[in-house]
């Protein structure tokens, strides 16, 4: 089984083109996706969470505007949700892959945000990164309910800039000309990546494979 990892800053279009591999035929595993999972009642992260934010556990859930709220700016806060919160999406993320791997799948998309920041590229076959020009990622994300210059602005210092991504991508889409031409480029990375004669230009991890030195 291939994996690509797929990343991209805010509002470049990150889940669309996972939407447009799943179209393609790919498994997709959404690291958000597995976040709300695990926030949501009876999710593992529930009581560690709320143990360390009192407050924000409402119902049996992670309310997520809570934690936000008590989060802040501070980042000796984050490092300590990421800390408690990362094992579980790790575990989240090797369960479905082990589960894809099984039933045959011939390709798996794993939509990460923070790929590159967490350091997970080393855990894929190639990285794809989403991509759009400044001025089309600022009017999509300022476009969203409740988003101001200055919490994207917070957001943005928090992720690697996009000329770094894309300086370090295996491949690159660029959402900004369109629906139909990254659909088209996707369907050449799927081409690409499932030709036999492909030669993965990183080391993936599988479940239970010894880290690279």
């Amino acid at each position: 089984m291939i994996v690509l990892g797929l990343t991209g800053s805010i509002g470049m279009g990150k889940s669309t083109t996972t939407a447009l591999f799943r179209d393609a035929g790919a498994f997709a595993w959404d690291a958000d996706a597995a976040v709300h999972a695990l926030y949501a009642k009876g999710g593992k992260a529930v009581e560690p969470v709320g143990a360390l934010f009192p407050g924000v556990v409402v119902d049996g859930a992670v309310d997520r505007t809570k934690l936000a709220r008590a989060l802040g700016s501070d980042a000796a806060a984050f490092a300590r949700l990421e800390a408690a919160v990362h094992p579980l999406v790790a575990e989240h993320r090797l369960d479905d892959l082990a589960e894809a791997e099984a039933v045959g799948v011939r390709l798996a998309v794993l939509d990460i945000p923070l790929l590159f920041e967490n350091g997970l590229e080393a855990l894929v076959d190639a990285v794809v990164v989403v991509t759009a020009d400044p001025e089309v990622q600022r009017a999509r994300v300022l476009a969203r309910p409740g988003m101001t210059r200055e919490r994207l602005d917070a957001i943005l210092t928090r992720q690697t800039p996009d000329a770094e991504k894309r300086r370090r991508a295996d491949f690159i889409i660029d959402t900004g000309h369109g629906l139909e031409a990254a659909r088209a480029a996707v369907a050449d990375i799927v081409a690409t990546v499932t030709d036999p004669l492909w030669t993965p230009p990183r080391r993936r991890l599988h479940p239970g494979a010894e880290p690279a030195q």
